[in-house]
């Protein structure tokens, strides 16, 4: 059983020369017994974005603050606190915030899409 607190977990910076101002926070994951998946928290600051990439899963989004814009296969979608989005296997996707507040959203990823 794993019961926390966001605010008493340590961001990591998302290492990749593709990103500006942007942070992860693990919630869950095969650490604490969720064997084949990662749930985390996706934080970009203002003028931040995630790298622009593909990989071979799907992953799953929920926005909890902010706004900002994801881009699926070219096509840009507005989104906010209340949206969700699935991100299809091989979709070239990035998020952006566009917003001058923090822009958080949870990502569900398979274990093997957490680095």
């Amino acid at each position: 059983m794993v019961v926390g607190n966001f605010n008493n977990l340590k961001a990591k910076n998302i290492d990749s020369p593709e990103a500006k101002n942007s942070k992860m926070k693990v919630l869950v994951s095969p650490e604490n017994g969720w064997n084949d998946y990662v749930m985390r928290v996706v934080e970009v600051e203002q003028e931040g974005f995630t790298p622009k990439h593909s990989h071979p899963w799907p992953h799953i989004n929920y926005i909890i603050e902010g706004k900002g814009i994801l881009m699926i296969d070219g096509k840009d979608s507005h989104v906010e606190a209340g949206s969700y989005a699935y991100v299809p296997s091989d979709s070239l996707h990035q998020f952006k915030n566009d917003s001058e507040s923090v822009f958080k959203f949870i990502c569900i990823v398979p274990k093997e899409g957490h680095k």
